[in-house]
């Protein structure tokens, strides 16, 4: 792995009056680079091609101000920004790069912790912990931390309850086949289904999560650890919306048993709706992410930096009301609105998105000379 001290010695042959933020062309890089340009930093976008447009035409940035990308990089695929080529530009550019999921569907971890000779903002090494087959992942985290998530099966045999199969898709690696099994025998039928249409492989069912289906309202909470203040902050809670699901479960229940002869649902996520809970449970957000912080810097030194979301259900199957958390994200979620819940607006007066809270704290870090701290 790239030590930090390469990273940190990088970072001091930076012009720091020239900085620029760097972020992936997908998932959160519009939101990255419109907080960016807030707080006076270049933008640069690394695309792939075919996929370039909305950064390199709907919302580059113009001479009368408007958009927020200055700048693309296009590569044949992502993956290619770790051709020395391309870092080398990326450390021309004085480039800091704001990591996000894309990270660990089109990168190989090893890749990314080896070879990228550029500053990411958060702890790159925390990434691949999202990944459920790794000793130390997260369920590892949250057993640490005393965070409840879903009883895991290790044999479909132990069934005693309703369940759900993440197992990734056959195609699209980075996508879940999820599939709801009762018992050992209704596993089978189902897993034998997804087998015949090489929708999944045995391959990737044998490294599939059998995880108790937690009932509840589902909830995701989003984070922000500032490392330059030492201070927790929730920057926003949304829910999911992902399809097929959505549209299933808005058909009357009498529908859905005819469509279920037809399809089976699919939890692809393609969106993000604002949520809000009651004041009554903040102190609990608070007390959840201030344990997964404790547990990260211990675990995982230095610890989860910036943007995090534990996500999952509110459950009240023990007679009071608990999170369950099903997923960890270690980087910005990839939901634009938490700015449109308060809870950030709380602290700061307007409510901030995740963009500009970043470079909120790059400005801020480059401002007492403590840049340092905060990239890896």
């Amino acid at each position: 792995m790239i030590g930090r001290k390469t990273i940190q010695k990088i970072v001091e042959s930076y012009d720091k009056s020239n900085i620029t933020i760097g972020v992936l062309g997908g998932h959160s890089g519009l939101d990255v680079g419109r907080g960016a340009k807030k707080y006076g930093f270049n933008t640069l976008a690394v695309c792939q091609k075919g996929r370039e447009n909305t950064y390199t035409k709907y919302y580059k940035t113009r001479k009368n101000g408007r958009g927020c990308i200055d700048d693309a990089i296009i590569l044949d695929k992502f993956s290619d920004i770790t051709k020395p080529k391309v870092q080398r530009e990326l450390r021309k550019r004085n480039t800091i790069f704001i990591h996000n999921r894309y990270f660990w569907v089109y990168f190989d971890f090893k890749d990314i912790e080896n070879n990228f000779e550029v500053p990411i903002y958060g702890t790159r090494s925390m990434l691949k912990l999202e990944e459920r087959d790794l000793p130390k992942n997260q369920y590892y985290l949250l057993d640490k931390a005393g965070i409840r998530y879903p009883k895991i099966y290790k044999s479909p045999k132990d069934i005693d309850k309703l369940v759900i199969v993440k197992v990734n898709e056959a195609i699209r690696g980075y996508e879940r086949a999820f599939f709801y099994a009762i018992s050992n025998e209704d596993y089978k039928k189902k897993s034998k289904e997804l087998l015949d249409k090489k929708i999944i492989t045995k391959e990737l069912l044998k490294k599939a999560v059998i995880e108790e289906y937690v009932i509840g309202a589902q909830i995701n909470f989003n984070y922000f650890y500032s490392t330059i203040n030492d201070e927790l902050e929730i920057m926003g809670t949304d829910t999911r919306r992902q399809t097929n699901l959505d549209g299933l479960i808005r058909l009357p229940a009498n529908e859905q048993l005819e469509v279920l002869k037809y399809l089976k649902p699919k939890i692809i996520e393609t969106g993000h709706i604002a949520a809000t809970t009651k004041e009554s449970i903040i102190e609990k957000i608070f007390n959840l992410g201030e344990k997964f912080v404790k547990t990260t810097q211990k675990e995982c030194p230095p610890g989860i930096i910036g943007p995090f979301a534990l996500q999952g259900a509110i459950a009240a199957d023990k007679g009071r009301e608990e999170m369950v958390v099903f997923d960890i994200s270690m980087r910005i979620p990839g939901s634009p609105l938490t700015r449109f819940t308060p809870y950030s607006g709380y602290l700061y007066g307007d409510s901030i998105s995740y963009g500009e809270r970043i470079s909120m704290e790059i400005k801020k870090a480059l401002d007492t000379d403590r840049l340092k701290e905060i990239v890896t």
